[in-house]
């Protein structure tokens, strides 16, 4: 049984930074490429509810995220946050980690990660 699945890109550092971390603590974890695999629109709101909204899910911080056209920077409602993922997967905050108990963290931070998922 997996401790936790991530989802990110493959090459994304902080994502390998993760994954390195998980296999340093012997921690079992499987990884999905978003890119390779798109996240199904239900999946992406549990974890937009989950995490306190689309903002958080979202990093309006990326170059991804500053390079889009001004009128996509509103999206009004989750159809229309959904419709920008779909188009630009890499505005997905890396990681996303899931774990057994379906909790939902964003990005990695060691302190967290060991405390999530009881190494600490």
């Amino acid at each position: 049984m997996m401790s936790v699945k991530l989802y990110g890109l493959a090459k994304c550092s902080t994502c390998i930074k993760a994954r390195n971390w998980l296999e340093a603590q012997g921690i079992s974890h499987a990884f999905q490429d978003y890119r390779d695999a798109p996240i199904d629109p239900v999946t992406l709101k549990t974890w937009a509810e989950s995490l306190g909204g689309w903002e958080k899910l979202v990093n309006r911080a990326s170059m991804t995220w500053r390079n889009l056209d001004d009128s996509l920077k509103a999206p009004a409602s989750d159809k229309e946050w959904l419709s920008l993922i779909a188009q630009y997967p890499a505005l997905i905050r890396r990681p996303v980690a899931v774990y057994a108990d379906q909790s939902v963290t964003v990005g990695f931070n060691e302190k967290r990660y060991a405390e999530k998922l009881g190494t600490a």
